[in-house]
C-alpha cells in the first residue's frame, strides 16, 4: 500500500488550494463563516452518497488498496475522497471570490 495513486494527489490538492488562497489570491474565504457552512453542507451530502458508493459490503466504486491510505471513515469512505472534495469545492469558491473581487475593482459588478 503506497498511497501514491490517490493519497498523494489528494494531499497535494489540499496543499495547492490552501497555498493558492494564502499566498496568491488572498480572498479571505477561509475567514468567512459562509464558507465553512458551505463545507458543512457539502459534507452533509457527501457522507451518505459517498458512503453508499464505497461501502465495502457491496461497493459500486472500488479503490485499488495499493493506491489509497486504507483509512476509511465513516461508512467505509476513503479519507482521500474528503480531501479531493475539499479541494474541488474550495477551488471553485476561490475562483468565484476572485472574479467577484475583480468585478468590484473595475466597476463592472452586476
Amino acid at each position: 500500500m503506497t498511497g501514491l495513486g490517490y493519497t498523494l494527489p489528494a494531499l497535494l490538492s489540499v496543499g495547492v488550494v490552501v497555498l493558492l488562497e494564502c499566498a496568491v489570491l488572498r480572498t479571505g474565504l477561509f475567514a468567512k463563516p459562509a464558507y465553512w457552512i458551505s463545507v458543512a453542507i457539502v459534507l452533509a451530502f457527501q457522507v451518505p452518497v459517498d458512503g453508499w458508493l464505497t461501502k465495502l459490503d457491496a461497493p459500486i466504486v472500488i479503490y485499488d488498496p495499493a493506491h489509497i491510505s486504507g483509512i476509511r471513515f465513516p461508512w467505509d469512505i476513503p479519507v482521500e475522497d474528503f480531501l479531493f472534495g475539499f479541494s474541488l469545492v474550495t477551488a471553485v469558491l476561490l475562483a468565484w471570490e476572485r472574479q467577484r473581487h475583480r468585478r468590484g475593482r473595475t466597476g463592472a459588478a452586476r
